[in-house]
């Protein structure tokens, strides 16, 4: 695939852009700033300026790509599929109504401008934030766990705030356009680095965990996901939690219910170490099988 992919600079793009150019896919990250990397080209693109956008998608991918017939009809974009990861990442970087306003107005204007094209295949990056736990103002807990996507979403914060408006306008795109699109509510993600490095502080106290239900994502687990994005077809508009097979602390699952979790509804038994943040939804409709854990890298304590 010709794959347009937004953010490729970003925490995630940075890993998931050269993850699926190794996959033989051609990649142009379009961000503000370069990636650098071999594999993936650079396009310098401002998402919130919807003529720059619309240009950049119309265009020519790479030098290669010169030698090719006009994509047809005669309008159209040469690229295959777009991988919407940009954002302004998280709140109290910039003020709340900038991280709002940069992120729905981007947002919209990739999705407007790959469906006029006739773009059939869009991924978008989503949030963990949206369920509201994260980034809310003192104790929040989920009404139930595990956590699916059936799960309300009401955040107060303005990043989740926008990322429940992209879910909103990209159903809302597929409706226009019957393009498979298809959202990633993204967990904290962590590099592999990350593991030595922030791990064992998570192990020891699990309450720093609290916010984030306790769910990581590998970027090359994310890297796998977004892959078996773009090779399921037909799904229509679908919304996918994002997250590892287990938690990113040492404590069982009934050890958090009870310190974490009391009067919230289990819906189900639950494994040992198993995530709080359900994956069962894209282990079942994209074949999804996270391959990293923490585990792999420290002991775990409670083994």
């Amino acid at each position: 695939m010709r794959i347009f992919f937004t953010g490729g600079s970003g925490k995630a793009g940075h890993h998931v852009a050269p993850y699926l150019a190794s996959r033989g896919h051609q990649v142009t990250n379009a961000d503000l700033t370069p990636l650098g990397h071999g594999d993936v080209t650079d396009l310098r693109v401002d998402l919130t300026d919807a003529g720059d956008v619309y240009s950049a998608l119309a265009g020519v991918p790479t030098q290669d790509d010169l030698d090719d017939p006009r994509p047809e009809p005669y309008g159209g974009s040469a690229y295959d599929a777009v991988v919407h990861f940009a954002a302004v990442p998280r709140p109290l970087l910039t003020s709340d109504r900038a991280t709002y306003a940069t992120n729905v107005l981007a947002h919209y204007n990739v999705l407007e401008a790959a469906t006029a094209l006739g773009i059939r295949k869009i991924v978008f990056a989503s949030s963990e934030t949206t369920y509201g736990v994260c980034f809310g103002r003192g104790e929040r807990k989920p009404l139930y766990v595990p956590v699916d996507e059936e799960h309300p979403v009401v955040p107060e914060d303005s990043y989740a705030m926008s990322k429940v408006a992209g879910e909103v306008t990209a159903r809302s795109f597929h409706a226009r356009t019957g393009a498979d699109v298809y959202g990633l509510r993204i967990n904290n993600v962590i590099e592999p680095h990350e593991y030595a490095e922030l791990f064992p502080a998570f192990l020891s106290d699990a309450g720093l965990r609290r916010r984030n239900l306790f769910a990581y994502i590998d970027t090359r687990d994310l890297g796998q996901l977004t892959l078996r994005c773009l090779e399921t077809d037909g799904l229509g508009y679908e919304v996918f939690n994002v997250g590892g097979a287990d938690m990113s602390v040492a404590a069982t699952t009934s050890e958090i219910i009870d310190r974490f979790y009391g009067g919230v509804e289990v819906r189900r038994p639950m494994g040992r170490d198993e995530t709080f943040y359900c994956i069962d939804k894209a282990r079942r409709m994209l074949g999804y099988e996270p391959q990293h854990s923490w585990r792999d890298v420290l002991p775990d304590p409670g083994a």
